[in-house]
């Protein structure tokens, strides 16, 4: 008996699919993950304390612009002058922004988290909520146009990553000097950075930087060489956004476990 024909585009309910594997698993995954790290990130910049011990500062808090470590780069108790009096205050508050709008409105993670938060659709061939596509032309979507923006300030925070691993490079020699030294801090902070710049290098902004506006790119190579480099990353790029995720949160909670003595950040060297 011949299969009659199909009409195109095909109308599915919410959920509903010809699917046999478990497609559920991804978003469920995303959701969960996502979800925890939101939820732990937002605890810890609330937390205004236990972010340093010694040479090493949390990524949540790096650069600390006002605060009251020796990591600060204005080394203040308290909350800035113009900080309104209602409002809690942590040093988190004024760098968290950039960030979380560059890795919330990244072209990976949009398709990662639309499929999890709001199934449109929640996998492939998966019937959907919506009866059209709306695309991201509208409010409030529309405001994901602005992860080109966010990726200089992406860019320059691996610059005071970069730094704080250096930093924790050095260590009080007990005689009011510094000497150089590694510890467990040291390589979490270090993996950190290179994490984040897989990630951060790999951005498909970038990659459109460096490489875009040009017809024929093999006459400009330089920028050919810096195209070819991010597109290698752009290729793990899912890799390098759960990882660095992953990684970031991590940092944080083992200087946040080292500053509140639970846990000995083990000196090598």
């Amino acid at each position: 008996m011949a299969t009659p024909p199909t009409a195109l585009p095909v109308r599915r309910s919410f959920g509903q699919t010809m699917r046999k594997d478990a497609w559920w698993i991804q978003p469920l995954v995303v959701f969960t993950v996502f979800t925890s790290f939101i939820i732990y990130s937002t605890w810890a910049a609330f937390q205004g304390t236990f972010y340093w011990h010694e040479n090493l500062l949390s990524p949540f808090y790096s650069p600390e612009i006002w605060g009251a470590s020796e990591h600060a780069l204005m080394e203040r108790s308290g909350a800035p002058g113009w900080w309104p009096g209602f409002l809690p205050y942590s040093p988190a508050f004024l760098i968290l922004w950039a960030p979380v709008s560059f890795r919330l409105t990244c072209y990976y993670y949009r398709g990662a988290y639309y499929k999890a938060y709001w199934p449109g659709p929640p996998s492939c061939s998966v019937g959907t909520p919506r009866k059209e596509y709306i695309g991201e032309r509208k409010f409030p979507l529309i405001i994901q146009n602005l992860h080109r923006y966010a990726l200089p300030f992406a860019l320059l925070l691996l610059v005071f990553l970069a730094y704080d691993a250096w930093t924790a490079l050095w260590f009080d020699d007990g005689n009011g000097g510094k000497e150089f030294g590694m510890s467990v801090g040291t390589i979490v902070l270090t993996l950190n950075v290179i994490f984040l710049s897989g990630y951060t290098f790999g951005c498909h902004s970038l990659r459109h930087l460096v490489g875009g506006g040009i017809d024929i790119l093999s006459r400009r190579p330089i920028r050919k060489t810096a195209y070819d480099c991010v597109s290698c990353l752009n290729a793990r790029h899912m890799a390098w956004a759960w990882t660095s995720l992953l990684w970031v949160a991590f940092s944080d909670i083992y200087v946040r476990l080292c500053a509140m003595g639970i846990w000995t950040n083990v000196r090598f060297f």
